[in-house]
């Protein structure tokens, strides 16, 4: 049966990624194809949530409700698809906080752990970033790249040889969000 939890990471897996920052709703945009994949998964019967770092919060470039107003809009896109987001999880703090739910940390893992129910480990970790893949490799997670948001510089990354990432051939990467829940569910009974 294998876990049926797949997190998700919010900017470049889910929606375009900015150097800016996504501040508010008008700044964000879904990656075609992205939503019906996260609805897909959820009527599959897959708990889908999503752990992000916005760090733009503690930085003071947007407010919580620019925050909430971007994950309401994402939440009523995927009803709209007929699916459902189990969770939403996401660090305020900046990089220098030294919390521990920053990614790579696995604080956001145990806190989707400890809400759904869920075991993180062995679940799907879809991101566009090092610090995704790092943290879901930490928690047990199966990580999964794909080639959008920071995707590409991810993947040049993996193969130089001096990144400290245990099997960076067993990562399996997808051009996008779709064709990784396409994978998903052809491997999923």
């Amino acid at each position: 049966m294998g876990n049926r939890l797949v997190i998700l990471d919010r900017d470049g897996v889910i929606n375009e990624d900015s150097d800016n920052y996504i501040r508010s709703l008008a700044d964000w945009h879904p990656i075609d194809g992205s939503i019906a994949a996260i609805a897909q998964l959820s009527s599959a019967g897959y708990s889908v949530a999503i752990a992000t770092n916005q760090s733009g919060l503690g930085r003071g470039y947007f407010e919580l409700e620019d925050l909430e107003a971007i994950h309401g809009r994402l939440n009523e896109m995927v009803v709209d698809q007929g699916g459902t987001l189990s969770g939403i999880f996401y660090c305020p703090h900046t990089p220098d906080a030294g919390c521990d739910c920053r990614k790579p940390g696995t604080g956001l893992l145990v806190a989707i752990e400890a809400e759904l129910g869920l075991p993180v480990a062995d679940a799907f970790f879809i991101g566009d970033s090092l610090k995704d893949l790092q943290a879901g490799q930490a928690a047990g997670c199966r990580p999964v790249l794909v080639k959008t948001g920071k995707g590409q510089q991810t993947l040049a990354k993996l193969e130089d040889d001096a990144v400290a990432l245990a099997r960076p051939a067993d990562i399996p990467v997808f051009e996008n969000l779709a064709a990784a829940a396409t994978f998903i569910l052809a491997e999923s009974p």
